[in-house]
This record gives structure tokens, sequence and C-alpha cells, in this order.
């Protein structure tokens, strides 16, 4: 996903000239004489440097960064953050690495957030999951969001485990999960377990769930998630009984479609793509 040029050039776009040339010029220093000092230096006066509160329009640029940046509102500030980190891991990968993994365990809120979100834009992200995992024990909602959320490193590079983890709490911190990559490609049996179970619990406090909590259940069908089904097929809750009978239709599963037949309503519906994952809470 990566390209040093289409993020230089939106910079050089969107940015103050003069601070675009004070960054190219401390960029080029950082590669000539290599500081740690220097990188933590130059990125906390970036704040100074650029001055960005206003989500950019980039109505001109169609590049794979460009979209990204668009799809998550960046900031100048959020660009020139991501353009400096990602320049001298280009220029000396070894070295700078564990310098900007340094950056991040001393950043305030907003320069994690930014970090989390653009992430994937670096070069060798993959170095930095530890930061991202941790970054899910947080109970500062725009942090979890900026990993959780709009976001494809957690599908490309979590285990099951920490994917797992990462889909439960999203639930349990009411985020939404709507907004979670791939939940169909990282369904696994563990994480149905853990999905019932919580259903469960939540039941017995006389708690709601958010429908699209099932959604991985589908492919992972048995008797206890079976009953779950009916339980939500039966429910007063027409977005319950849609969740049930989508888990249901999608599962190629000979009893679970046994009791979608009972609902022979709702099985025309999602046939004819009028219920699907995403218009779920429009029925």
């Amino acid at each position: 996903m990566h390209n040093q040029e289409d993020i230089q050039n939106i910079l050089i776009k969107y940015g103050n000239a003069e601070s675009v040339a004070w960054l190219k010029g401390k960029i080029e220093t950082l590669a000539d004489d290599k500081s740690s000092k220097d990188l933590f230096m130059t990125y906390s006066l970036l704040n100074i440097k650029f001055e960005g509160v206003k989500p950019i329009s980039f109505e001109f640029q169609d590049s794979e960064s460009a979209r990204y940046f668009s799809e998550h509102k960046a900031n100048i500030l959020q660009i020139a953050r991501i353009y400096l980190l990602s320049e001298v891991l280009v220029q000396d990968l070894e070295f700078y690495t564990p310098k900007v993994a340094n950056i991040i365990q001393v950043a305030d809120t907003s320069e994690l957030e930014t970090f989390l979100k653009y992430l994937i834009l670096l070069p060798n992200p993959e170095a930095y999951k530890q930061t991202a995992v941790e970054a899910l024990r947080t109970n500062i909602a725009t942090i979890f969001d900026a990993i959780s959320l709009n976001n494809p490193y957690p599908a490309r590079f979590f285990n099951d485990q920490q994917w797992n983890q990462m889909f439960l709490k999203a639930a349990f911190m009411e985020r939404d999960l709507s907004q979670i990559e791939a939940v169909d490609e990282r369904a696994n049996e563990d994480l149905t377990r853990i999905i019932s179970d919580y259903a469960h619990e939540r039941w017995a406090a006389g708690r709601k769930i958010d429908p699209l909590f099932w959604r991985p259940v589908s492919k992972f069908l048995n008797e206890e998630l079976l009953n779950d089904m009916k339980k939500l097929l039966n429910s007063e809750d027409v977005i319950e009984n849609n969740a049930g009978a989508l888990c249901c239709y999608l599962s190629e599963n000979d009893k679970a479609m046994a009791l979608l037949n009972s609902k022979p309503e709702l099985k025309h519906k999602i046939a004819d793509g009028q219920i699907t994952w995403n218009t779920i809470k429009q029925h």
C-alpha cells in the first residue's frame, strides 16, 4: 500500500511551502547524520510547523495513499507525521525502526491515534505489531478506534487471539462493529465460542447485544449456537431476527437452514439481497 512519492505530493500540495521545505531539510539531515535525538526533536516540532485541524479535501488525488487519507479525514499535521516517519524508515529501516517505536511509546494521545490509524502506510508496518496490540488495552475510545475501525492492519497482521480480543472489546466498548474490516475472513471457531458466552452473559443480565456481533458465527454453528439462532429468530426485535436469519442462511448448515425455513419471509428477503450485514439495521 505504501507509496513515498504519493505522500510527498500530498504534503506539497496541501502543506505550507515554508514548512514543507523545513521538513524536507530535516529529513535530508536525518539521512546524512542518523540521530534519534534529531528525529524526536523534528517529530515534536511538527505540530508547530503544520497546524492541522481541518480535514483535507482530496478532490484531485487518486492514489491509494490519498484515498486512504481521504477516507480517514486526515489533516495536514497527520500527513506530515506519517511522511517524516516513512521517509526516515525508507532511508534506513534497521536504524530507524526501533527509534520510531520509541517515539510512539512516549507519544501523546493525538500522536498515537495518528500512528495507529495510518500505520499501514509505513514501510514494514508489521514491525509495530506490539504497539498495535497494546493499543487494544486502552479505554480511550479514539485510540481504540484508530487501530480497530476502518483499519486493514488488524486483519492483515493480528493472530486469531489478538483479533478475537479486539472484536470482543469493540462489542464491550459499544463501538460500531460495521466498521471492523474483514470480519468474515477472520472468523474462527474460538471467536464463536467467545461470542456465544458473552451473549449468554448479556442475556442473563437482561442486556441487549449488537446484532452485528453475531456475524462471525455463520460457518461454525454447533448445537449451542443453533439454540442461540433459535432465540434470535424468535426474538421480538426485528433486527435480532435478521441477524439470526443471516447467520443461518450463510452457514451452509442443514439444521440451520431447517430453522430458517420456519421464517420463509426472512429467507426470501435475504435471498433477494434485501437483508445483508450492511443493511441489517435498516429493516
